[in-house]
């Protein structure tokens, strides 16, 4: 068996392009949560209008995964990615403009939309880049493409609080529009050419599984926990601050969730195919996320020990439901439209969590209640990755009876 052959200057360029622009998809919601504290005060933002700094981008990411065939059919990959990275840039562009007036919150809230869109298209079209121009490094590529965008996240979440002394919270989310305009740069001068439009219209159909009872449990299975870490992203830190923790402090707290998150990831890749049955690990993955939400909801004072057990579970749990996903897919078109319709679906899922916790918080002054929402959630998924049977995932997909 021979060994791909090296990679030229050219794809080790557009290697880097695809690993900066995941860099940049995740600040504009992980800076947001360190510096919550300081953005209600300045805007007189309420619990359930925060939450929507971060639900909505995730909102759009849900829409951006289910339109994707469209979104490649009218903009063209390459440039729907320009597109993308560019709307990036200018909503944390426009960050640094708003003032300490009530209008500001609202200007945060646009923004955030903005940046989702952005986020959405970026998200919904590189994969086709990556399996496209990369088949045999594909897997590899995918993997540094996401370490990218968990790194993205950790850096904004440990950074924001100590730039946000230094420079002011206006110039700190507005700072993130300057990686975005150079990962834009990079792209702009390595992206492979898109096909011509008649080609594009050409290309044949797949639809999305909507008549798919398994379908729909892959999509509520990864909504729901997607909607874990929607959830400790939004309000990990204010939780924290809330005890008396220093916003420098929580926010290393997420970045470390973070980093945590993305060697659990790792290692899934590198185990996974010692389990045909993915069941064994989905349990054990489950458990760590139970036990880590359980002691952030009941022992948060073991803050350490929460967020290792919580984000070695979140991260791990993320790559196990696509690839519980894929299992179910047995054609590159099937796997292209379930795909499509889990991570939609279950983003738009995964959304609700960061406002719902927004409201629990107004009304009971406190996020406990929030944390047992998803610990109640995390059972759910117990009882439903007993499903998840090698047997049931050879079947195809089949309508609800």
């Amino acid at each position: 068996m021979t060994s791909p052959p090296a990679p030229r200057r050219a794809d080790l360029l557009l290697m880097a392009a695809i690993i900066l622009l995941g860099l940049n998809l995740r600040p504009v919601l992980a800076a947001v949560g360190p510096l919550l504290d300081t953005l209600q005060q300045a805007t007189g933002l309420g619990d359930s209008a925060a939450g929507l700094l971060t639900t909505l981008p995730v909102l759009a990411m849900g829409i951006g995964a289910l339109a994707g065939a469209t979104l490649h059919r009218l903009t063209g990959t390459s440039r729907g990615v320009a597109l993308g990275i560019t709307v990036i840039a200018g909503a944390c562009a426009l960050r640094g403009g708003l003032g300490q007036t009530p209008q500001s919150g609202l200007g945060l809230i646009l923004t955030a939309a903005l940046a989702g869109l952005g986020i959405a298209l970026v998200q919904a079209l590189l994969p086709a880049v990556i399996k496209g121009r990369f088949p045999d490094r594909a897997g590899t590529l995918m993997g540094l493409y996401t370490t990218g965008i968990m790194g993205g996240a950790a850096l904004a979440a440990a950074s924001a609080a100590p730039l946000g002394a230094t420079l002011g919270w206006t110039a700190t989310l507005a700072l993130w529009s300057l990686p975005a305009a150079v990962a834009l740069l990079l792209w702009l001068a390595v992206r492979p050419q898109d096909p011509t439009a008649p080609e594009r219209r050409a290309a044949p159909r797949m639809p999305l599984p909507l008549h798919s009872g398994r379908a729909w449990l892959l999509m509520a299975f990864f909504g729901i926990g997607t909607g874990g870490y929607t959830l400790v992203l939004a309000w990990l830190p204010p939780y924290y601050t809330a005890m008396g923790w220093s916003a420098a402090d929580s926010g290393l707290l997420l970045g470390g969730m973070t980093l945590t998150e993305v060697a659990a990831g790792l290692v899934v890749s590198a185990i996974i195919g010692r389990f045909p049955d993915r069941r064994p690990l989905l349990l054990t993955v489950l458990g760590l996320m139970l036990a880590g939400l359980g002691l952030l909801a009941f022992a948060p004072a073991l803050a350490v020990p929460a967020v290792l057990l919580a984000g070695l579970g979140i991260g791990a749990l993320f790559p196990l439901s696509l690839i519980v996903t894929l299992d179910h897919a047995h054609t590159p078109q099937q796997a292209g439209s379930l795909m499509g319709f889990v991570q939609g679906g279950g983003y738009i899922i995964a959304s609700i969590m960061p406002v719902l916790a927004g409201v629990i918080r107004e009304a009971a002054a406190s996020l406990t209640h929030a944390w047992t929402v998803m610990i109640a959630a995390t059972v759910v998924l117990l009882v439903m990755a007993l499903r998840f049977s090698p047997a049931s995932s050879a079947l195809p997909l089949r309508k609800p009876a």
